[in-house]
């Protein structure tokens, strides 16, 4: 399976990835050089494995981390196939460009002088801002994700744990360089938020509920869905495993202020109502967000 989307050259698809990939990757690189590197950190990838050598041997951030994607990304297509298009190239290069501007203008002092958990912290949103960007383009953030898939081709593990442990692999790499603890607790830190800010980017911030509700009123628990709340539904036919009889499961989504209104309305029609809430990362579809929506 290739992992290549192709836009057509300056179609709307096209500016818009684009767009996505260098905002994203100028993005990171303000993440890596004013937060991250100054306080030593390593959170994993060929970035956290460059400032490590930087802070050892004086390498610039920006060149060591491109010098590490080429060949990875050479050995990739060699062993796994082509999967790796034109956008990962682009998006890897764009970092690594930024990453070095940033370190020839600015240089490597921090922008939050004696608080390396600040650091780590919004060094962490920043850079899931950026890689949530590069990922909504649909390309592959490259590096570490590249290691993962070649050790999974051969292994047969999923690459998500591989990920975790060649990254968590860098994170100790610090901590062996550096002896001290406070490196790789701080990484873990920047580690964690990058995977949430990820998240929020892909699937948007999101405070409604899924419902699963079953009860004997369910024709006017449906009334006050469709009616008060003007949600929809739908009936899911389900049977009781105690006694095996039929029952008509309410499946919605629903806001918070709804799912309060709702709850009340069932207390009072139904207490011996079920009722099972699920917080709803995304929702697609009519009365929330679009297909449309989704691709901005």
């Amino acid at each position: 399976m290739s992992y290549i989307t192709k836009e057509k050259l300056f179609s709307r698809e096209w500016l818009k990835a684009w767009s996505f990939i260098v905002a994203g990757t100028f993005i990171m690189a303000i993440g890596f050089v004013y937060f991250i590197s100054p306080y030593k950190l390593a959170p994993g990838g060929v970035y956290g494995i460059a400032i490590i050598l930087h802070h050892l041997f004086g390498f610039p951030i920006g060149l060591s981390g491109l010098l590490m994607d080429i060949p990875l990304t050479i050995i990739a297509i060699r062993v796994l196939g082509p999967k790796f298009g034109i956008k990962t190239i682009g998006g890897f290069v764009l970092l690594s460009g930024f990453i070095t501007l940033l370190e020839f203008t600015r240089g490597y002092e921090p922008l939050v002088e004696g608080d390396a958990l600040l650091s780590s912290i919004f060094g962490g949103v920043l850079v899931g801002l950026g890689l949530g960007l590069v990922f909504k383009s649909r390309a592959s953030s490259g590096g570490s994700d590249i290691i993962a898939m070649i050790i999974a081709k051969y292994t047969k593990l999923p690459v998500g744990q591989l990920l975790i442990f060649v990254d968590a692999s860098i994170v100790l790499l610090g901590l062996l360089a550096f002896e001290d603890w406070k490196i790789p607790l701080y990484s873990w830190v920047a580690i964690f938020i990058t995977g949430k800010m990820i998240d929020i980017v892909l699937q948007g911030i999101s405070h409604d509920k899924t419902l699963f509700i079953v009860s004997d009123k369910h024709e006017v628990i449906r009334d006050k869905i469709i009616n008060d709340l003007q949600r929809g539904g739908t009936f899911i036919q389900s049977r009781g495993m105690y006694n095996g009889s039929e029952k008509q499961m309410i499946f919605t989504v629903v806001s918070r202020r709804e799912m309060a209104i709702l709850q009340g309305f069932i207390q009072k029609e139904d207490p011996n109502a079920f009722m099972t809430v699920i917080d709803a990362n995304e929702i697609i579809g009519n009365g929330f967000k679009s297909f449309e929506q989704k691709e901005i």
